[in-house]
């Protein structure tokens, strides 16, 4: 059942290529809705994603997005034929494409947002698909899920940030299994090998496992969760533990987090031995 929410910004309007709604209090789900592409992504669908990310990244009532696909797949990755069309008329822009692409594929593989973001895969994800997922903070698939980065094997290259995510998350060869042999890995496989995958639960408990995630994430500080969501991307940026560590501690969202209502009522709630109560962090 979908939640009331008061909301500082009307949420964008949509192709129809995705899907929003708000099944809890402060959680966004977002849909990819091509069911009959599998969930290729088209200009147009990366167009609502980003328009829906930015309104999320910035609404301050919004704390957590689940993010899954409409149909047998979360996401079959880049529109080839659209990109075959793009090639076979000389179009040789894609290295520009991609070097310019801010938010990467799909406007998320890139993303560097400051909430959280669930991925709740079902039935698998490819090539871009994948590059999206593994820019998620928590990976739940269902257990018939399969992962593959194709790419090599339609002349492609996997460039949109999963190279340096995969080789974090499984290790330089477990890495280049995917990445350079093209193969396809199972959930199971995705999970207790690769590391990339968090949790792996029937088809059925998908969405409503993500949804437990996305409320137990919601009970926690928003503003101690964005900071230290923070903490991880910097993390990602930086080679020396000091240098993202001293990042960190001076980035606004932990500035907005020491500075803000919610560390003294997380504080008082502690002695007072009740349920902190949470109010939405300050914009930015």
């Amino acid at each position: 059942m979908a939640h009331a929410h008061s909301f500082l910004s009307p949420a964008p309007s949509l192709s129809g290529e995705v899907k929003i709604s708000f099944p809890e209090p402060h959680v966004l789900l977002l849909t990819f809705n091509r069911p009959h592409a599998l969930n290729a992504v088209s200009q147009r669908m990366e167009a609502d994603v980003q328009a829906v990310m930015q309104w999320f990244d910035e609404e301050p009532s919004l704390w957590v997005v689940i993010v899954t696909g409409e149909g047998r797949i979360f996401c079959a990755g880049a529109d080839l034929k659209a990109w075959n069309a793009r090639q076979q008329s000389g179009d040789t822009s894609e290295q520009e494409r991609i070097a310019s692409s801010v938010y990467g594929f799909g406007s998320l593989s890139r993303r560097a947002s400051p909430k959280p973001i669930i991925a709740a895969v079902n039935g698998g994800a490819f090539g871009g698909g994948v590059e999206m997922v593994l820019n998620c903070d928590l990976v739940i698939a269902s257990d018939d899920a399969v992962f593959a980065l194709p790419e090599v094997k339609r002349g492609v290259i996997a460039a949109q940030g999963v190279i340096p995510r995969i080789r974090a998350a499984a290790g330089h060869q477990l890495a280049a299994e995917m990445l350079l042999l093209g193969r396809t890995v199972g959930a199971a496989e995705a999970q207790q090998r690769f590391g990339f995958v968090n949790l792996v639960v029937s088809r059925e408990k998908l969405l409503s496992t993500a949804l437990e995630w996305a409320r137990q994430l919601v009970q926690n500080s928003p503003d101690s969760v964005q900071s230290t969501k923070r903490g991880l991307v910097i993390a990602a940026q930086h080679g020396s533990v000091e240098t993202a560590t001293l990042a960190h501690a001076w980035s606004p969202e932990s500035k907005r987090a020491y500075n803000g209502s919610n560390i003294k009522e997380g504080l008082k709630a502690f002695q007072q031995k009740r349920k902190p109560i949470w109010t939405n962090p300050a914009k930015l």
